[in-house]
């Protein structure tokens, strides 16, 4: 089992529980984005620059996933991609995404995407991570990597 990140819209506080898990774990946890990235000096951490455009890194970490993997993202066509994939997406406020709520998401995107196409004034975006939604993170990431240690 491996923890692909789409280390581009990831808050650093999540990369930071994400470092420190892989360090007492030894699972792998491969950041990717399109833009350098500096790691801490973690044997079972690195980072895969992908080239810049539109889905570049998404498309990198899907051709990546395999049965079981994990992909940290907020990103709702990715973790769609992902679970088709077999594998197992979570987003940094700690809500895994799965077969059952993927699609209600999806739809949700896409409502929203067709209100903001048409003009339609949309929200600004979801609000900063709060102690909670990190506090959530790390239990949903420990309940996960817990299924695959010894």
């Amino acid at each position: 089992m491996k923890i692909y990140v789409d280390a581009d819209a990831c808050p650093t506080v999540i990369k930071d529980i994400l470092y420190r898990v892989s360090q007492r774990t030894y699972v792998e946890v491969i950041l990717v984005a399109n833009q350098p990235l500096s790691t801490p000096r973690i044997p079972t951490v690195s980072a895969i620059r992908v080239g810049s455009g539109f889905d570049v890194a998404d498309d990198h970490i899907v051709s990546l996933v395999e049965k079981d993997d994990l992909v940290i993202t907020a990103d709702i066509p990715l973790a769609a991609e992902v679970i088709e994939k077999q594998a197992v997406a979570l987003n940094p406020r700690g809500e895994l995404y799965t077969t059952a709520n993927i699609r209600a998401r999806l739809n949700i995107r896409d409502f929203m995407d067709s209100m903001r196409s048409s003009g339609v004034q949309v929200g600004g975006g979801p609000p900063p991570l709060t102690q909670r939604d990190r506090m959530e993170f790390a239990n949903a990431l420990d309940s996960y990597i817990r299924k695959f240690l010894p």
